[in-house]
């Protein structure tokens, strides 16, 4: 009785193993009332934090910019991740309109100008990884994008970039470069005024259209900061490369006619981007509200708030 007992659990297990076989074929190939196998469906590409895979101009993107190390690196720094997503989207909510919903974005410094060379030389110091882990998580907790900003001191913009790979494939994270904080020796952070050109910014874009085209992301942001005539060089040079929505962000505080005149300068006939308005809390004379935000023309597709 024991060896028949055995034999048949052998056999139905056996039976067993063969209907997983065949009802595992039939779940691979999604089998058919006529019983022919059929192709599994493809798995539904990565999708925005808020839905679609464009970002701009199908949202309007508002964001925080700042750095847990000091409360003067801006606003985004100023108490947890939590705290600035729920202050983000009470300042987000006033931006947006019935055919263009807001898409808020932290933007966390992630190498961050220094007065010392430090250890490489570079002037310039890495966000741990823990950090931008953290703000990543708020982020999706609230369905917001992440944009990781270089100061980068005597480093390169694009190896920069390339050391925030790991993060920058994810679908929900972006990039931002800040000119004002990129120099060469003997030229030193805060004592002096960097600068870019469109082929630096064009060689990062290219790489961020990359990582996109490969790992099927949604479309990424780039953001480029620019408070100076020359911040950027041959500017109608830029490109704007598959994947990529290129953002010039027209940056500097001051009081509201100086900050409206110079976003007019830096926005005429420059039709292959995208562009940005920066306000400043402390340093802004008579801080613009939204609604005078967008009476700015072009009205702006990214509003950043330090």
């Amino acid at each position: 009785m024991y060896r028949r007992r055995r034999l048949a659990a052998a056999g139905i297990a056996g039976a067993v193993v063969l209907l997983l076989l065949v009802g595992g074929g039939l779940v691979a190939f999604g089998g058919g009332d006529d019983g022919e196998p059929r192709a599994r469906p493809e798995p539904r590409p990565a999708a925005l934090p808020r839905g679609g895979r464009t970002i701009l101009p199908d949202f309007r993107v508002v964001a925080y910019y700042g750095a847990p190390q000091d409360d003067e690196l801006g606003i985004l720094g100023i108490g947890s991740p939590r705290r600035a997503a729920r202050l983000l989207e009470r300042q987000a909510k006033p931006y947006a309109r019935r055919r263009r919903p807001v898409l808020p974005a932290f933007e966390l410094i992630a190498a961050i100008v220094t007065s010392e060379p430090g250890a490489g030389g570079d002037h310039s110091m890495r966000q741990a990884d823990s950090t931008i882990r953290r703000y990543l998580r708020v982020a999706r907790a609230h369905r917001m994008l992440l944009l990781l900003d270089i100061q980068p001191g005597y480093a390169p913009f694009l190896e920069e970039a390339k050391a925030l790979e790991r993060w920058l494939r994810e679908p929900d994270v972006g990039l931002a470069l800040d000119p004002e904080w990129s120099m060469k020796p003997p030229l030193l952070p805060a004592q002096e005024i960097g600068s870019t050109d469109a082929a630096t910014v064009n060689e990062v874009s290219r790489y961020l259209s990359g990582i996109v085209r490969r790992r099927h992301l949604p479309e990424k942001l780039l953001v480029v900061h620019r408070f100076t005539g020359d911040m950027i060089r041959g500017e109608h040079e830029l490109e704007r490369n598959p994947g990529v929505a290129l953002v010039v962000n027209v940056d500097g505080f001051g009081d509201q006619p100086n900050k409206i005149s110079k976003y007019r300068e830096f926005t005429k006939d420059l039709p292959r981007r995208f562009n940005g308005f920066k306000l400043f809390y402390h340093e802004d004379l008579n801080l613009m509200k939204p609604h005078q935000v967008l009476r700015l023309r072009p009205q702006p597709d990214l509003v950043v708030y330090e």
